[in-house]
């Protein structure tokens, strides 16, 4: 996520490195590289023209006080004025005090608008809400079928019908919405590979109807300032309340996110970090902040451990650390919290410092599959107690997963040293960070 401009960023901001002093000068110089990579990066050209000016005027009026450096002070203004113009602080979903709360999703197709409608149904009903989806891209029969598929893996109701009329589709949900109790309402419009006056004029009339506490519009992340001009010219028809950024762990290069809100004029709700139903964010401004400027984003790591982790769970195996008790097959259940919370590399760019020092490593997100491959070869008793498996052993275990013996070898003396590092962890007092996180090893680099 954002690579590219996190490099550009760095080399700019390497100019003060060593430097005594701020000075117009080194302002200048650095100002010229962060304005490039900016645009590099597809930031609406006005934008990063503000953006730098401020930061200009910051820095050469800036004192460095005590212990300070000049490139810890510089980086400060940047990522101060990052948050800036994202938007300051996160911009919740708004709920009507009279249920049901309608939210209309729009978007061109090939964006995730479905898909997010799913996710963002999901989000909401693990939060206790009691949504409904409704399908009203008539237009695109495939989309009906999505949004039923959707609604069956999350156990939420889908509004569909046989009428070709999307305002009247929309309307009867309302009513069905409220004769069962549904208090949020999520309206899934049809798309169009470009904005044109039909579908505009449809979805202007399904908001008239329904008159939606929300109106959320999708854009595709990877299209960089195309989405944020798209998202302009439905919000001068439909007055948005807020933009859904999708794909953003793609290969996209960080415009959209750091324009939106400058551009359009209402502010990023979500983003959207992968095609799994779990993999939806709100959108923090000072997080992505951090991450954009290669600090880590600790918070929304521990947010992940905590929204997977059963915590009694948790305990039982603590428990079990402590009287070396731990099994292949409580490390099994480990591996697929893991898998959950996303891929490896995104997690070790929330880990501060982390994302350098492994950015030329080679992590095999496959390795987890060869070490689930490897354990499943085991008989009960061997996962029970892996002291038992002697070279024959090793040798079925290594056939049966398709490895080698060195992997069975190398697995299981990763094993021992990680169930003798837990058992140390346990004995003192870990932050609440370890606490939250699954036992992980060093089993990411598994080959």
């Amino acid at each position: 996520m954002f690579e590219n401009l996190q490099e550009k960023l760095e080399l700019a901001l390497k100019r003060f490195r060593g430097q005594a002093t701020i000075s117009e000068e080194n302002v200048e110089d650095a100002m010229r590289e962060i304005r490039r990579a900016l645009l590099e990066a597809d930031v609406n050209l006005q934008v990063a023209k503000q953006f730098v000016a401020h930061v200009k005027e910051k820095a050469i009026g800036a004192e460095v006080k005590g212990n300070l450096l000049p490139e810890q002070l510089i980086v400060k203004i940047v990522r101060d004025e990052m948050i800036e113009i994202m938007g300051s602080k996160m911009a919740e979903i708004k709920f009507s005090p009279t249920p049901p709360t309608v939210i209309m999703v729009a978007g061109l197709q090939g964006s995730g608008k479905t898909t997010f409608c799913g996710k963002l149904a999901r989000n909401l009903r693990k939060k206790g809400r009691q949504p409904l989806l409704v399908a009203c891209d008539i237009h695109r029969p495939a989309a009906i079928l999505q949004l039923k598929q959707l609604g069956d893996q999350i156990k939420v109701p889908v509004f569909t019908a046989e009428d070709k009329d999307a305002v009247k589709i929309a309307k009867n949900a309302l009513s069905y919405a409220r004769k069962f109790g549904r208090d949020t309402v999520i309206v899934d419009t049809a798309g169009r590979l470009t904005i044109d006056e039909e579908m505009m004029a449809e979805v202007k009339s399904i908001s008239s109807a329904v008159k939606p506490t929300e109106t959320l519009f999708v854009c595709d992340a990877m299209i960089g300032q195309d989405s944020v001009t798209t998202a302009k010219a439905f919000h001068e028809q439909l007055n948005l309340s807020g933009i859904v950024l999708t794909k953003l762990d793609g290969d996209t290069r960080g415009g959209a996110a750091l324009s939106v809100l400058q551009v359009v004029g209402q502010p990023i709700k979500f983003v959207g970090t992968g095609e799994k139903l779990d993999a939806l964010e709100p959108f923090h401004p000072e997080r992505i902040a951090s991450r954009i400027l290669g600090m880590g984003d600790i918070l929304t790591l521990v947010e992940k451990a905590e929204s997977q982790i059963d915590h009694k769970e948790a305990r039982k195996i603590e428990e079990k650390i402590r009287k070396n008790q731990f099994t292949f097959d409580d490390f099994l259940d480990q591996l697929k919290t893991i898998k959950k919370m996303g891929s490896i590399r995104d997690l070790i760019g929330m880990i501060p410092g982390m994302d350098k020092q492994m950015k030329n490593v080679d992590i095999d997100e496959k390795a987890f599959v060869r070490i689930e491959g490897i354990i499943h070869s085991m008989t009960k008793a061997e996962r029970a107690t892996p002291k038992i498996i002697n070279g024959s052993r090793r040798l079925r275990i290594a056939k049966g997963s398709g490895t080698k013996v060195q992997d069975v070898n190398k697995l299981l003396k990763q094993f021992d040293d990680m169930s003798k590092m837990m058992k140390n962890l346990t004995r003192g007092k870990r932050s609440r960070f370890m606490k939250n996180l699954p036992a992980q090893g060093g089993f990411g680099g598994f080959r």
